[in-house]
Order: structure tokens, then C-alpha cells, then sequence
């Protein structure tokens, strides 16, 4: 099965390579792309130097847009899998087969790296605001996730599919409370993750409170105006398939 790495990449120069390297030597079986998001560093640049595979938008669509763009090019060129995978070193390459091992076992539509599988969440406004998006993802779904804020996810060609063709969806937990509403399975698996390797998060104080509270109002809110039709080539599971499982 085919498996593609989307890295979204804002202003990542000094991070990027590193990032890279480490991924073409231990998941060697995997594609890769970078998606530039309008950088005005060197992002582009390095990549063309060092010929990595490239889109190059003309602006800065954020996150969200970036990651589109991504799973437009996977969906255009027949991929069975993608994954998200930050370019600034968080994410571990080591995870990568466990997360597509999980999610070939056919019984997924979407696996999550989880910092907390077996581990507590520590007591911080980041992980009250985490705490709070699991029960919000609860009541609308009747699913715990214990870490919906984790950015290393991969997701099945069905819903590169979705990602590619439809409108509003994000790499975000809202997303995947709407796609779970709509007959998706999720399940989590356990990872660790690092310290980005240079630069500075955009995620500040106020803006992580802001994120919190734009991620509680469309859970529990926006989404229910998106409607609950299954999607298509996914059938009804089951109550027990339908289950989160780590």
C-alpha cells in the first residue's frame, strides 16, 4: 500500500532538513512531499536545493490549507494512506509503521499518534484545553480520544478522498468529531514526541485559548449544522466497530 508523508511547512528552513533526512533513513518506504505555505525564508529554496519533492504555494493558506493542498496532490495520484508530520522535529519517523500497521488492519479509517495512551496528561492550560476538546469529541460522538490535539495522524484513502473534494475540512479536532459523526472509526496509538528543533511555535498563550474556544463552539456547536450523512464507501459499522481502540 502507498503511503504518503505530507509536511506542511511555515517558515521551517532551519529545522526542515534535519526533519527530512531523518525521515528518508528510517521510513525509506515511504513518499514524501513538503508543502511550502507561502514561507518567506528559505523553505523553498532549500527544498529545490536539495531536491526534495515540492508543492510551493504563492501564499500562506495556514495549517489547515497547507494540509488540503496535500491530501489533493495524494488523492490525484492515488495514495492509500496519508500522514501529517510536523517540519519542525515533534514528530518521531519510528511511529510511522506503527500508525499504518494499526490502520491496515482494516478496521480504521483514521489512526492517531497519542501522547497519552498510557501516560496521564500533566497539569498545564494546554492539557485542561486538550481535557476539554476529549469531552466535547465525547458528547457528540459517545468517543474518548485521549489526545485529539496530536498533529501525527494518518488517514485511509477514503478520507483522502473526503479531504480532497469536499469543503471545510481541516486537520483539526473538529474534523474528526464531523468525520466520526458521519461512520469513521478512529483508534490511537502510543507515541512520544520531541521539541521542535529551532523556532518558535505560533501556538502563544492567547492563541491556544482562542484555539480551545473555536474547537469547543464547532464541536459542539457548528458541526451539528453539517448534517450526519454517512460517507460514501463507508459502510455502517457496527456499534462494537465503531468503538475508539488503542
Amino acid at each position: 500500500m502507498s503511503l504518503l508523508v505530507i509536511i506542511p511547512a511555515y517558515n521551517e528552513e532551519e529545522s526542515l532538513e534535519t526533519v527530512v533526512e531523518n525521515l528518508k533513513k528510517k521510513c525509506s518506504w515511504c513518499d514524501f512531499i513538503v508543502v511550502n505555505d507561502g514561507s518567506i525564508d528559505g523553505t523553498a529554496a532549500l527544498c529545490e536545493k536539495k531536491g526534495y519533492p515540492l508543492l510551493d504555494l504563492p501564499v500562506n493558506l495556514g495549517l489547515s490549507g497547507a494540509f488540503c493542498a496535500g491530501m489533493k496532490y495524494a488523492y490525484r495520484n492515488d495514495y492509500d494512506e496519508v500522514i501529517q508530520f510536523d517540519a519542525d522535529g515533534q514528530h518521531l519517523p519510528e511511529y510511522i509503521e506503527v500508525l499504518h500497521e494499526k490502520l491496515i488492519s482494516g478496521r480504521y479509517d483514521i489512526v492517531i499518534g497519542s501522547r497519552f495512551v498510557e501516560y496521564k496528561k500533566g497539569h498545564s492550560m494546554r492539557m485542561l484545553g486538550s481535557n476539554l476538546i476529549s469531552m466535547a469529541i465525547h458528547l457528540t460522538t459517545g468517543l474518548k480520544i485521549k489526545d485529539p490535539t496530536s498533529g501525527m495522524r494518518i488517514w485511509n484513502k477514503k478520507l483522502i478522498k473526503e479531504f480532497a473534494t469536499e469543503i471545510n475540512m481541516t486537520p483539526e479536532p473538529d474534523t474528526i468529531s464531523y468525520l466520526l459523526r458521519r461512520g469513521a472509526t478512529v483508534s490511537e496509538v502510543q507515541i512520544e514526541m520531541r521539541e521542535r528543533i529551532a523556532g518558535v511555535s505560533y501556538l502563544n498563550f492567547t492563541k491556544s485559548i482562542k484555539y480551545m474556544l473555536r474547537m469547543l463552539v464547532s464541536i459542539l456547536l457548528v458541526q451539528a449544522f453539517r448534517g450526519n450523512e454517512k460517507i460514501p464507501e463507508i459502510k455502517e459499522k457496527s456499534k462494537e466497530g465503531v468503538r475508539l481502540a488503542v
